[in-house]
């Protein structure tokens, strides 16, 4: 039965290797993760970044990170949907999902801008994985850049683009995280500040304040 109005679904992806083709569009809208396809032999990706318009009747072979997840809008053939095309994603884009309405949605990725070029990935499990390892270890934006052969500016770039966040939020964000659930289990100040990466409780103590609002001694009160 052909496809007469557009209709959204969330798709969980599983990292393993599929092809097909279908007589309806496919737009794409990842959410977290990295998919990479060869449509009609012409090699594509899509990412938080950037979603894609995959027209009907095109052969695509895809491969997502395990864990992936795209919003997906099937539609029916219809201008602006005729070509392969890759946009920019804006902010409005991450607080979509399945249960909002299909053609509001299609609008609103019709008016986004195209990406022209092609960028080299950048794979936040492997960043997510080696920060970390390593969090106590002195951090900067020209390692983390240089984990994925970047330059600073362009590894900033994919970064915002990817999370909202620059480098070092998304450090920092990754070290309270970790001291809260320290702090927590009862580990000292002390301890959880070399643990993480600040250099004394005191540092820990003020981005504690600062940035979650909060203090070692609330982190350990008892939850009733």
């Amino acid at each position: 039965m052909p496809l007469l109005s557009p209709v959204t679904s969330l798709r969980h992806y599983d990292g393993q290797a599929h092809a097909h083709e279908h007589d309806h569009v496919q737009i794409m809208v990842p959410l977290n993760g990295r998919m990479e396809l060869d449509i009609n032999g012409r090699a594509s990706f899509t990412d938080s970044s950037c979603g894609l318009i995959i027209p009907a009747g095109a052969r695509h072979a895809y491969q997502a990170q395990a864990g992936t997840r795209i919003l997906v809008i099937d539609a029916p053939e219809s201008a602006g949907l005729d070509k392969l095309r890759r946009f920019a994603l804006s902010p409005a884009c991450r607080q979509m999902n399945e249960y909002g309405n299909a053609q509001d949605q299609l609008n609103l990725l019709l008016g986004l801008p195209t990406v022209l070029s092609s960028r080299r990935g950048l794979d936040l499990n492997q960043l997510d994985t080696t920060l970390a390892q390593s969090l106590h270890q002195p951090w900067n934006t020209t390692r983390m850049a240089e984990m994925f052969h970047l330059s600073v500016p362009r590894f900033r770039a994919r970064l915002l683009e990817l999370t909202g966040q620059t480098p070092g939020h998304y450090l920092r964000a990754m070290r309270l995280q970790r001291a809260t659930r320290l702090i927590t289990q009862g580990i000292s100040l002390e301890a959880c500040a070399a643990q993480v990466g600040y250099r004394s409780a005191s540092a820990l103590a003020y981005a504690l304040r600062r940035d979650l609002e909060t203090s070692a001694r609330r982190l350990r009160l008892p939850i009733h």
